[in-house]
């Protein structure tokens, strides 16, 4: 992983906790959503980290004028043999990108929900299973609203984290100019399909203590009863607080954070440096909360000040953890 990182940072300039964030995914056979304003190389980080882990990679521009067949595929009708054909759409590939994904209508948006969660499409009366692994990585731009649809809630719950981007440092705009306009370095394929299910299936064999399992339910817990956790003036800003797949989720992710940083089992600060990311898109704010322009990172960074964090054993890791990897200078 070290080295997709490094290839990975020939072309992107900073943005390390989206990185980190998009291995995480890949790792945990999650999904992910980045959202940022234009230009802050979000489809970029997604293309290069495509490009070195190797697979069959398929992009998709949303557009209003989206159909779901455009999506998952269709029956066409033959002339010469006289029968309908299956036509596959471009989710059926190991890594899908959804640029601008809340550009599309709600019907387009709800033909992904099948293979978000179960791996597979039905077209017609035939199921058709997507290859392994299988990853969506999403963008969406948060600054308009013409021509945009707000995503569904079912949806964002199948997204297992959401990521925020944000404009570079000064240091970092100007590596980033003087690498665009100058000449870049092809990307190599550092690893394959193979190696990265082997990597997934070691970061499933990471130690999760149950206290870590614990503070997670109660945190998610939190967000649907705030009260519960003596902070009763957040309720009337929460209509729907996230639901199981988050606590599900969370530990996923903690699992692939620890195997990222070197270790055979999760520490507390695995989980608490994802929470936000993982719980951020499941909450559902009310009216008053938008009339107050109170976010969701405002709420949850309350209920997680108000949960203690658990005494969790440490146990000895197989290799040294190497935490600054994505604190290097591109």
């Amino acid at each position: 992983m070290e080295h997709v990182v490094f290839q990975v940072k020939k072309f992107l300039v900073g943005q390390d906790v989206l990185l980190e964030r998009l291995i995480v995914a890949l790792l945990a056979r999650g999904h992910i959503l980045v959202e940022g304003v234009p230009g802050l190389a979000k489809t970029m980080a997604i293309k290069a980290l495509a490009q070195t882990v190797g697979g069959e990679f398929q992009r998709i521009q949303f557009t209003p004028d989206l159909v779901p067949s455009d999506i998952i595929g269709t029956r066409i009708y033959n002339q010469r043999s006289g029968e309908f054909q299956t036509s596959l759409g471009p989710v059926h590939t190991n890594l899908l990108l959804a640029d601008e994904i809340n550009r599309a209508p709600a019907q387009v948006q709800s033909a992904l929900l099948e293979v978000m969660q179960e791996r597979q499409v039905t077209i017609g009366r035939e199921t058709h299973r997507v290859g392994e692994p299988f990853l969506v990585m999403a963008t969406q731009n948060p600054i308009e609203s013409e021509g945009t649809y707000p995503l569904p809630e079912a949806q964002l719950d199948r997204f297992m984290l959401k990521v925020l981007v944000d404009y570079p440092t000064p240091a970092e705009e100007f590596v980033i100019v003087e690498r665009m306009t100058g000449r870049l370095e092809p990307l190599q394929q550092v690893i394959g399909p193979a190696e990265l299910l082997q990597m997934q299936r070691a970061a499933d064999g990471v130690y999760v203590d149950p206290s870590l399992i614990d503070y997670t339910v109660r945190i998610v817990g939190g967000t649907r009863r705030p009260a519960a956790v003596g902070l009763a003036d957040l309720a009337r800003y929460v209509t729907f607080g996230a639901s199981p797949r988050a606590s599900i989720n969370m530990i996923l992710a903690a699992k692939a954070m620890a195997f990222l940083r070197g270790r055979d089992y999760a520490l507390p600060q695995d989980v608490r440096d994802l929470l936000l990311d993982v719980l951020r898109h499941r909450i559902v704010l009310s009216y008053e909360a938008l009339a107050d322009n109170v976010s969701p990172d405002s709420i949850l960074t309350r209920v997680i000040a108000a949960i203690p964090v658990p005494d969790v054993p440490l146990r000895e890791p197989r290799g040294q953890p190497d935490d600054a990897l994505f604190r290097r200078d591109a």
